[in-house]
């Protein structure tokens, strides 16, 4: 019987301490990935940001804008 223990022993692993340095490495490895997934979101906002200033840029500015009925033309 005690064989079957120390074999049962042996494939078990024993309880980890939940508040010891791998509780730790967990939290700084995840406040890494959320300073990370805030820099890439910061990227793709600005780049958002060029591509409609871009856009914006390409348009012509039109101030001969057709007059609506019973409204005089603005100037």
């Amino acid at each position: 019987m005690k064989e079957k223990e120390e074999q049962a022993a042996a494939l078990i692993p024993p309880p980890t301490n939940d508040n010891g340095p791998d509780q730790m490495a967990g939290e700084e490895a995840e406040r890494h990935l959320d300073t990370i997934a805030r820099a890439i979101g910061r990227h793709i906002a600005r780049e958002h940001i060029r591509a409609w200033e871009r856009v914006r840029r390409k348009r012509a500015a039109n101030d001969n804008r057709p007059e609506k009925e019973g409204r005089e033309p603005d100037g």
